[in-house]
């Protein structure tokens, strides 16, 4: 057995001389520990949220989103969609139209954005599992309905079941003179709402979803979309098949993945994570002074027994590695306890849902906060604790040799 893990060992275990040693060290223990697993449960919480908003943005946002590089419309002549759907991977194309337009019911309006979409665009979404109310129904043979997000819908005071007060959407039209009247300045067309759909506040409140041939006779588009959103495989690597579409589109169109459309809101989430990272990596350094107190009490309690040591041959080196092993094992034990704890605290979050998002009748999307456990996130934070319980355990064990050997000596 090496011989400072085996003293380390003893001196870890053994009952001091002084019982405000083993006190010490036990804060020491726990400290630690509970930092370790302070990180690894925040750290997890935090990848649950990603996987939250991913998925939620995932029912709206595509996997591939084509605008045009110049203007708000291209005209859908300009892309080889057939070589498009060819690109390995892709499995949906769904074309679209998105305008600013009011919307009105009864005595109730809103400004509002409408989407038209053809008829892939639930295959590509799944926004039909994000359906409150109704059901996602664009088009039923010649009958155009409506989807509105949840918060739109009760600004409108929609209602399903009113069979005999269509939504009226109003579009200013193109060259639109304001002096012939209201109806003059504006193309109307009214339609029925067949669901409601709740993904996130800023959509809900937002958008309406409509069949891409109601939009088209709004708005007196022919060829004109807005955008070509593109619904890749699962098990399709993305940047290839981002890579092949900027390389056949060229520069007049612009190609963004998932993560580029909503990158403001992922580049907040990854520093949120990183922020919080490291304001708790500060409380765990400060925790780990016990670190360096424990041994610095230590190595005068165990004055006597490093004098010995000295006289049965054992050098300087030797002895600071016996309590270099000693600040180790206490990082260790504290490492390892903290990350099992971690993980049961976390498996009892998933599983049972202890801590929730909200009260009673909460309008949440879900009613606990969402963990999700990563090996990475276990790696990176017993690297960090250990690190930091070396860094604190170097000071006091080299110091003895200003402090302690001299003192010895001199005896």
């Amino acid at each position: 057995m090496n011989f400072p893990f085996y003293i380390a060992r003893r001196y870890l275990v053994s009952k001091k001389s002084h019982n405000i040693i083993n006190i010490i060290s036990a804060i020491s223990l726990v400290g630690v520990a509970i930092g370790a697993m302070a990180l690894i449960i925040v750290l997890s919480v935090f990848n649950g949220f990603d996987r939250l908003v991913v998925s939620l943005f995932s029912s709206f946002n595509p996997s591939i989103q084509v605008t045009a590089s110049h203007g708000k419309t291209f005209n859908l002549s300009a892309l080889p969609v057939d070589r498009i759907r060819q690109i390995p991977g892709i499995l949906h194309l769904t074309e679209v139209i998105e305008e600013d337009a009011l919307m009105k019911y009864k005595d109730n309006q809103s400004i509002v954005t409408i989407k038209g979409v053809s008829g892939d665009y639930m295959k590509m979404s799944g926004i039909d599992s994000m359906m409150s109310e109704g059901n996602f129904i664009l088009q039923d043979g010649e009958k155009d309905y409506a989807v509105l997000g949840y918060g739109l819908a009760s600004t409108l005071n929609a209602n399903l079941k009113d069979y005999l007060n269509p939504i009226a959407v109003y579009v200013p039209r193109r060259y639109a003179s304001f002096s012939g009247g209201f109806d003059n300045a504006f193309n109307t067309e009214v339609i029925f709402p067949s669901g409601y759909f709740q993904i996130q506040y800023e959509y809900d409140i937002k958008y309406a979803i409509l069949p891409l041939r109601f939009v088209k006779k709004l708005l007196a588009y022919e060829n004109e979309r807005t955008a070509l959103e593109i619904g890749v495989a699962k098990d399709a690597d993305l940047k290839p098949v981002q890579a092949q579409l900027e390389k056949m589109l060229g520069k007049n169109f612009i190609v963004k993945n998932r993560f580029q459309q909503q990158e403001i809101l992922y580049k907040i989430m990854i520093s949120e994570k990183n922020y919080i990272f490291m304001i708790l990596t500060l409380i765990l350094v400060i925790a780990t002074f016990n670190v360096i107190g424990t041994l610095s009490m230590l190595i005068l309690d165990k004055k006597k027994d490093i004098a010995v040591l000295q006289s049965m041959g054992a050098s300087q080196s030797l002895i600071r590695r016996i309590f270099l092993m000693e600040g180790v094992l206490i990082s260790l034990i504290g490492a390892l306890l903290g990350l099992a704890l971690g993980a049961v605290i976390c498996w009892l979050q998933i599983r049972f849902g202890l801590v929730r998002l909200g009260g009673a009748g909460s309008s949440f999307v879900v009613s606990a906060y969402p963990v999700h456990m990563q090996v990475a996130d276990f790696i990176v934070v017993f690297v960090t604790v250990m690190s930091i319980g070396l860094l604190a355990t170097s000071y006091p064990v080299y110091n003895i040799r200003k402090i302690h050997f001299a003192k010895i000596k001199l005896d």
